[in-house]
């Protein structure tokens, strides 16, 4: 056994070590114009014949290192003035019918051929800036980095700059040009600097991606495998001070109905976001009377767990260029403006005869200011400071008249700052520190966390963690607490042979939630992960992953008189694939043995008791170029003794491409309980009721989306999620976490709740950066406890239902300082 574990470990060295050997960097000497350039994608300014050409494109998926075939080859340049870059060439294509294009708008992906331009402007083969453009002339531009921390790698495609392009379509393909201000991208003012550079170009009907320096998907990190960009010479990072005025017009009718309360609402309101480049690195946004009105609806649900239902953020503020922020995995930016941390208490306070009348669920954000950037060095600052004004619940008296305030939540600053310093080898270490300061002798929350990623010199092997301490302070100090958490791993993150080993301890009094999304404490976590990959297409297949899996999770500190510290663990195998035809599947079997779940009790000192369960599940994705594609995923889950059955959860989502205009999508999710154990209330003897229930839960959604040009198009989107709980069986939850029969409830606690929203969208770019937006947004809610699984049924019910309406118009107005001094 010992010899074969060496084996093994010798032979992933080797192979680590020839793939390693593989990787060769480029270089591109750095070309000057003087000459000027219009960009309108043709390519016929005698200052192109001055810029350095960049071709001979290796592939690297589906296989790997394959040189492109002559006519469907790529041309590609790159010259530089004292404005900006200039990057421009030819996709070439044997046949226009092999061009897969698609009007999604900016960031919008879509089934499009596109091609790209990465700059890693520090050379530290840990960030870099992305410029796309697609064979329709839309834009995508990203925030790479290539840290393997899991809240902060890959790209973040909410970050967006103001840069111009031009796209031709011709016999031959299509061609293209870009220019890309400096104030669009961050850099040093050295007199001269080389910057990592890569190029990527992608087919989607054949799914083959071509670089410009190679890569090497068995080996760790797109940038450090980047090529160079060589002698850019007295380029000086401009004053970057942008302003975003906007205006916008609000019209909300929902029928209330009540003398006290109009059934019309209406606002105007007036705001500006702003940037300002502090130095060559480093810039300030400023966001000042925020208007998030027109984001799009949250996905409501019904929450039958004991943890808080994590949200997206849709809010671009807190969504654009917030990379340095996700370190460590302590920020939820939905905390801020978020709920009113004494909202329920309001209900508390009232006195006989009175009611409350209003109560605001959200608190309103004041204004939000954000630094970030990253000197020569390698130091990431990032630092986040928001402000939200009090909120107030208005209590009546319904003898009087009389009214009062309660404060549901006090004046608050949320702050965040972030000190992220790179090394060689693609390693780093980090501090974040998070605060909440609450006024009104409200408590205070800070969490301080320091984290660190090791990689040896081939970039193989990995050793990471971070350590955290959190401190709540009240009014008493008596209740004051400080906490502590750790997380370690030792990984293999390149070679065909993966693995990673790691623990996670937090104890009973560490906390982040004030700021970062948090459901436990109290916990101790072994997890272990071993993976292959076949990566060189053969017989049937292009690409083979398989893993195995598998963790346990005990109690950091006995809960009450319960001696178990064990929780739960798992052991799961996954299977994934991709054919020749481009159909990816996938196949999983999961075993979980019994397990203590301390939280669904909802009363500490109490646990459940479940039993062993198999999981079994699969997936198939077609290929999404073609015009009808779909995807479809089966899971099920079953208790060993049956006592407990999931059904079938099935997800099902189709798209259809009428043309490059045109498309509707399609997504029906099916989560079917017919026998589900789960927690139900707490009587007023303090016996835990635990329920013997059918749960169906049914998720909807209809996209529609059609693009007049590049510039100018409308999004629909209608979802209706609808859950109902039929409790069949009535449990008292005893001590050791077993159940005991009892009668029925009076009231068996029943729920059906549905909730449909439309979000309807028109966008126009009518300048670079400038947008005109009108939306339509539609909000019904029906709950009952009469339990009518009948889908039909509930959709018609919601439709009846009293519907809040919002129609606003906005005008965001794009203005560049350089710009404006230019035309003065």
């Amino acid at each position: 056994m010992k010899k074969t574990f060496m084996l093994c470990w010798v032979f992933a060295f080797v192979q680590t070590s020839l793939l390693m050997g593989q990787v060769i960097s480029k270089k591109l000497p750095a070309q000057r114009t003087t000459l000027p350039v219009l960009i309108d994608g043709k390519l016929n300014d005698p200052a192109w014949k001055e810029a350095a050409k960049a071709d001979d494109y290796t592939e690297f998926r589906p296989v790997i290192g394959r040189k492109e075939e002559q006519g469907n080859h790529t041309e590609t340049f790159l010259m530089y003035n004292d404005e900006g870059i200039y990057f421009g060439g030819t996709c070439y294509e044997r046949s226009l019918d092999s061009i897969s294009k698609e009007l999604k708008g900016r960031d919008g992906f879509g089934m499009n051929d596109y091609i790209g331009i990465i700059f890693d402007t520090y050379n530290d083969k840990l960030n870099g800036f992305e410029y796309f453009v697609t064979p329709l002339g839309e834009q995508w531009d990203a925030k790479m980095t290539s840290n393997t921390d899991s809240d902060n790698g890959g790209e973040d495609f909410s970050w967006n700059a103001v840069w111009q392009s031009a796209v031709v379509m011709h016999d031959k393909g299509w061609s293209f040009e870009v220019f890309l201000p400096y104030s669009a991208i961050r850099f040093s003012k050295d007199k001269i600097q080389d910057w990592g550079l890569n190029i990527t170009r992608r087919r989607r009907k054949t799914e083959q991606q071509y670089t410009w320096n190679a890569i090497n998907p068995n080996v760790n990190g797109f940038l450090t495998q980047e090529g160079l960009w060589t002698g850019i010479t007295d380029i000086k990072p401009p004053l970057r001070l942008q302003f975003s005025p906007y205006f916008s017009v609000y019209a909300n009718h929902f029928p209330a109905n009540k003398a006290d309360q109009k059934n019309w609402m209406n606002q105007v309101s007036g705001g500006m976001d702003v940037k300002l480049g502090l130095n060559q690195a480093f810039t300030l946004d400023a966001t000042l009377i925020p208007d998030f009105g027109q984001v799009q609806s949250d996905n409501q649900v019904l929450n039958l767990s004991p943890f808080e239902v994590k949200f997206n953020e849709n809010r671009t503020f807190f969504t654009e260029g917030t990379e340095l922020f996700n370190k460590g995995n302590l920020f939820y930016s939905r905390r801020i403006g978020g709920t009113p941390i004494h909202l329920g208490k309001a209900y508390d306070d009232l006195e006989a005869g009175e009611r409350v009348t209003k109560n605001p669920t959200e608190s309103k954000l004041l204004n939000a200011t954000k630094i970030s950037g990253r000197t020569k060095s390698g130091l990431g600052i990032g630092i986040l400071n928001a402000i939200t004004r009090p909120q107030y619940a208005v209590i009546e008296n319904t003898e009087t008249g009389e009214t009062r305030r309660f404060e549901t939540d006090p004046t608050t600053n949320y702050n965040i700052a972030v000190l992220d310093q790179t090394f060689k080898h693609n390693s780093s270490v980090s501090f974040v520190n998070t605060s909440v300061i609450r006024g009104n002798n409200n408590y205070n929350a800070n969490v301080s966390a320091g984290l660190f990623s090791f990689f040896d010199k081939t970039n193989t092997y990995n050793l990471a963690g971070s350590a955290a301490i959190s401190r709540l302070n009240f009014k008493s100090a008596a209740d004051n607490s400080t906490g502590y958490s750790h997380t370690i791993s030792f990984a293999k993150t390149s070679g065909r042979f993966t693995f990673n080993a790691a623990q996670e301890l937090t104890d009973t009094k560490f906390t982040s939630n004030d700021l970062g999304y948090f459901t436990n404490n109290n916990f101790i976590n072994h997890r272990m992960y071993v993976g292959y990959r076949y990566t060189e297409p053969k017989g049937w297949y292009n690409r083979i992953f398989l893993n195995l899996n598998a963790n346990i999770s005990s109690l950091y500190s006995p809960i009450g008189d319960i001696k178990s510290k064990y929780q739960q663990s798992r052991v799961q195998f996954n299977f994934n694939a991709q054919t020749k035809k481009l159909i990816w599947f996938g196949l999983m079997l999961n075993f979980r043995p019994k397990e203590n779940d301390f939280y669904e009790p909802r009363k500490t000192g109490y646990m459940y008791a479940r039993g062993n369960s198999v999981t079994v599940g699969g997936w198939i994705e077609s290929n999404p170029a073609k015009k009808y594609s779909y995807s479809v995923e089966a899971f099920e889950r079953a208790f060993v003794n049956f006592y407990q059955l999931n059904g079938l959860d099935l997800y099902i989502n189709q798209t259809y491409r009428f043309n490059s205009k045109l498309s509707v999508s399609h997504l029906l999710g099916l989560e079917p309980r017919p026998r589900s154990i789960g927690f139900t209330t707490i009587l007023d003897d303090n016996s835990i009721v635990m329920a013997l229930r059918k749960v169906n839960t049914i998720n909807n959604v209809v996209n529609l989306k059609y693009s007049f040009t590049n510039k100018m198009w409308l999004t629909f989107r209608a979802r209706h999620y609808s859950s109902v709980v039929n409790n069949k069986e009535f449990f008292t939850l005893k001590k050791d976490g077993s159940l005991e029969s009892r009668a029925k409830l009076s009231d068996p606690l029943n729920r059906n709740v549905n909730f449909f929203n439309v979000d309807m969208v028109y966008t126009w770019q009518f300048a670079p950066g400038s947008f005109f937006n009108a939306v339509w947004k539609n909000a019904t809610f029906h709950s009952s406890n009469l339990v009518d699984e009948r889908y039909f049924d509930n959709l018609q019910n919601t439709l009846q239902a009293d519907q809040n309406n919002n129609i606003s118009v906005k005008v965001i107005y794009f203005l560049d300082y350089l710009q404006l001094k230019k035309k003065r």
